[in-house]
C-alpha cells in the first residue's frame, strides 16, 4: 500500500489527498464506480431502475436479522439476506403475477419497514443511521481488497453472460429460442447486483445507492450509439463522477456520497443536452 500511496502523492492534488483516509476513499472510488457502472447498464436495459433501491433497503433488514440470529458480522448478514431478497424479487417478477415496478416497490417498502422495526427497538437505530447516507471516507485497506475481488469476479461473469443477458433484455422469447436459459441468466445478474450493492452500502448509503447505479448508465445511454459504447460511456461517467465528487466534498466540507451523485446528475443533464443537439 505504501508504494500505491507514494504514486498517488505524485499525481493527485496534494492538499485534498494528503490524508490516508482520502487516499483509501479515492482507491475505493476507482473500484466501486466501474463495478456499479457495468451493472447499471443492464439495470437500465432491463427496466429495473429501482431494483437497487429495494436491495439497499433490504440491508437494514439483513442487519436486523443478523442481530436476532447472533451474527457479529454485519456484512455477512447483509450479503446473505440481500441475495435471498434479490432472488425472490426475480422469481416473482419472472412468474408474471405482477409488473416489475410493483414487485420491486412491494419488496422495497417491506424491507425498509422490517429493518426499521427491528433496529429501532429500544431506541437503538441511531447506531445504524450512518447506513442511510454512507461514509466513503471510512474505507479501510481490507475493504479495498473486498472491492477488488468483487470487481474482478463481476468482470469475469460479465464477459461470460453479457451476450445472453443483453439478448434477454431485448427479446426474452428470442433468447429462449436460441437456447438461452433466461431465468438462470437473470438470476445470476440480480445476485451480482445484490453483492455489489451490499458491499457498497456502507460507503454510498441506502438513500444514494440507486442513484449511483442508475445515473451514469442513463447518461451513458444518451451518448452511446452501441452497447459497447454504452458500457464505456457509463464506466467513464461513473469514474469521473466519483473522483470529481470526492474532491469537491473535501473542498466544500460536505457529504462525499451526495457530491458524487450530484456530479452524476449534472452529467446526465449534459447528456440530455448533447442528445438533443445531436438529433
Amino acid at each position: 500500500m505504501e508504494a500505491i500511496y507514494a504514486l498517488m502523492d505524485s499525481v493527485l492534488p496534494p492538499e485534498a489527498y494528503q490524508f490516508t483516509f482520502m487516499k483509501n476513499a479515492f482507491l475505493a472510488i476507482l473500484l466501486l464506480t466501474p463495478l456499479l457502472g457495468l451493472l447499471g447498464t443492464m439495470a437500465v436495459n432491463h427496466q429495473m431502475a429501482f431494483f437497487s433501491d429495494a436491495l439497499g433497503h433490504s440491508a437494514l433488514t439483513g442487519i436486523g436479522l443478523g442481530i436476532i440470529l447472533g451474527l457479529r458480522n454485519d456484512l455477512a448478514a447483509m450479503l446473505v439476506f440481500g441475495i435471498i431478497w434479490a432472488v425472490l424479487i426475480c422469481l416473482i417478477r419472472q412468474s408474471g403475477s405482477a409488473s416489475a415496478d410493483t414487485v420491486i416497490s412491494v419488496f422495497s417498502s417491506t424491507s425498509i419497514a422490517a429493518g426499521l422495526l427491528i433496529l429501532a427497538r429500544g431506541g437503538k437505530f441511531a447506531r445504524y443511521s450512518s447506513l442511510l447516507i454512507g461514509d466513503v471516507l471510512a474505507v479501510t485497506p481490507s475493504d479495498l481488497l473486498y472491492l477488488l475481488i468483487a470487481l474482478i469476479i463481476t468482470v469475469l461473469l460479465w464477459i461470460w453472460i453479457y451476450n445472453a443477458l443483453l439478448l434477454t433484455s431485448v427479446d426474452m422469447s428470442l433468447a429462449r429460442s436460441r437456447g438461452i436459459r433466461t431465468r438462470l441468466v437473470e438470476t445470476a445478474f440480480v445476485v451480482m447486483v445484490a453483492v455489489a450493492v451490499m458491499l457498497s452500502i456502507r460507503w454510498v448509503g441506502v438513500m444514494l445507492i440507486n442513484a449511483l447505479l442508475i445515473l451514469p448508465a442513463a447518461a451513458g445511454r444518451n451518448l452511446a450509439r452501441s452497447t459497447r459504447q454504452h458500457a464505456c460511456w457509463t464506466v467513464g461517467i461513473a469514474l469521473f463522477s466519483g473522483i470529481a465528487g470526492l474532491t469537491l466534498a473535501y473542498y466544500l466540507d460536505t457529504s462525499a456520497g451526495a457530491s458524487i451523485v450530484l456530479v452524476a446528475a449534472l452529467c446526465y443533464a449534459l447528456s440530455l443536452a448533447a442528445r438533443r443537439f445531436r438529433k
